[in-house]
């Protein structure tokens, strides 16, 4: 029994491999098979109401501007002083006299003299 099995298994192991070997022509396609039907459509919930919209705020009042103050005095302007007098101009000096006049002296006579030339050493 033991050589059986293991004859069984060694002709199937053999036909597997030799069974992707051998390539053979595809037969005839079979029929097509019926369409599955269609689920029934789900119905389509209800879309809420927009809500309204809410009113606007009424603006706050404007304040009121404060008063000016006052402007104080302008101070008195202190008076000018006088302008002190001018002192008098000093007295001129008395012009001194004129020296005497010298002698002229006497004059040469214009004679005809010799002009001697001496040369440069």
């Amino acid at each position: 029994m033991r050589y059986s099995k293991l004859a069984g298994l060694l002709l199937t192991s053999a036909t597997l491999a030799l069974g992707g070997c051998v390539s053979l022509p595809a037969g005839p396609a079979g029929p097509q098979g019926a369409t599955g039907d269609t689920g029934a459509k789900g119905n389509t919930g209800y879309t809420g109401a927009t809500g309204s919209t809410g009113a606007t705020g009424n603006t706050g009042n404007t304040g009121n501007t404060g008063s000016t103050g006052y402007t104080g005095a302008t101070g008195n302007t202190g008076a000018t002083g006088n302008t002190g007098n001018t002192g008098d101009t000093g007295a001129t000096g008395s012009t001194g006299n004129t020296g005497a006049r010298g002698n002229t002296g006497a004059k040469g006579n214009s004679g005809t003299g010799t002009v001697v030339i001496v040369p440069n050493q």
